[in-house]
């Protein structure tokens, strides 16, 4: 039997949907008051700042150099921050994890489809727990607050759920960023719930509330909008909001808030270098690094190819069959289109 190959039409359905977060200012003596919180609106900032980053020509010219060190830097951008009376940032989204992980949502090659079936059934069945446990961990943790998260005096998290008679309740800091499992009792519940979801027949919906305690007036970092060929001169700083009630209210990317919950990929070859997990991406690519950790044979790709087509006695490693379903669980488009 030759070996299996990539078919030239290849698509798994994203398995974890984070809604947009929303923002809230409020009092972290009024957590379990849901009705003690403001929406967050953005306003605009105009700084007349100083000139620090000039090009080479200009640092060997001294005359022209002092010339633009002597003009200001004019900023003028969004901006958001917590009322001045008020200590604590709140961020809400909801999270709805879908199964249907044993097929994929479009494929044209039957026999690759059936050899994927088989090989995913087999780990659903065994490891897909030690995936819900990571997922659960980087919500304990609060790492989809990013900055946000940074210097806070407390953060506090609140996961909700229909069959739940309590919600359950985290201290981020109690789950430090750099370990990506946790045998906590809460974790747990909440990893069995992601675990239901990604394997049953019905999806599950999570509701997530985030509590930063951050201090009176304090700024807050809603997600950047990307704008492109921003005439000079115009606002160069875009925050994203959400329009609720006629009122458009700061909020961070759903992309942002999934970047963070797969950050859970301490599989690749330079973990032991860096101890730091990285987001769930085919090539292991970290764009604030310039770097792709997973650039030479230990990409998806090749390890799902490796994965199939293994007869039994020659596999991948538990920790590369895990980035691989992680990445299946992240979705995407991955055929190889025919020429």
């Amino acid at each position: 039997m030759s070996a299996l190959t990539l078919p030239s039409v290849l698509a798994f359905d994203r398995k974890l949907e984070p809604s947009d977060a929303l923002m809230y200012s409020g009092d972290w003596k009024d957590i379990k008051n849901e009705n003690a919180w403001q929406a967050i609106e953005l306003f605009e900032r105009r700084n007349r700042a100083v000139k620090s980053n000039f090009k080479q020509e200009v640092l060997d010219h001294e005359e022209e150099l002092q010339k633009q060190i002597a003009e200001a830097n004019l900023a003028w951008g969004d901006d958001a921050a917590l009322n001045h009376e008020n200590d604590t940032l709140k961020v809400s989204f909801s999270l709805r994890v879908v199964g249907g992980l044993d097929k994929p949502s479009v494929c044209n090659k039957v026999e690759f489809e059936s050899a994927y079936s088989e090989k995913i059934k087999d780990y659903i069945e065994s490891d897909i727990a030690e995936l819900a446990n990571r997922y659960a961990c980087n919500i304990a943790n609060g790492r989809f607050l990013w900055r946000n998260r940074v210097g806070a005096q407390d953060v506090k998290i609140i996961v909700k759920h229909i069959s739940l008679e309590n919600s359950i309740e985290f201290i981020a800091y109690d789950y430090p960023l750099k370990e990506t499992t946790s045998d906590s009792a809460s974790v747990m519940v909440l990893a069995k719930l992601i675990k239901s979801g990604l394997t049953g027949d019905e999806s599950i919906l999570l509701s997530i509330d985030a509590y930063a305690y951050l201090g009176n007036g304090q700024r807050i970092w809603p997600s950047q909008e990307m704008v492109l060929n921003s005439p000079k001169g115009e606002k160069s700083r875009h925050l994203f909001s959400i329009k609720v009630k006629d009122k458009n209210i700061a909020a961070m990317h759903c992309e942002k808030i999934g970047n963070a919950l797969r950050t859970i990929d301490d599989w690749y070859p330079q973990y032991s270098e860096t101890q730091s997990p990285i987001a769930i991406e085919a090539y292991g690519s970290v764009t604030q690094r310039g770097v792709a950790y997973r650039s030479s044979k230990n990409d998806f790709k090749s390890l799902l190819l490796k994965w199939l087509n293994s007869d039994g006695t020659e596999s991948i490693s538990n920790g590369d069959k895990h980035f691989v379903t992680a990445m299946l669980i992240r979705g995407g488009v991955f055929g190889e289109g025919e020429s």
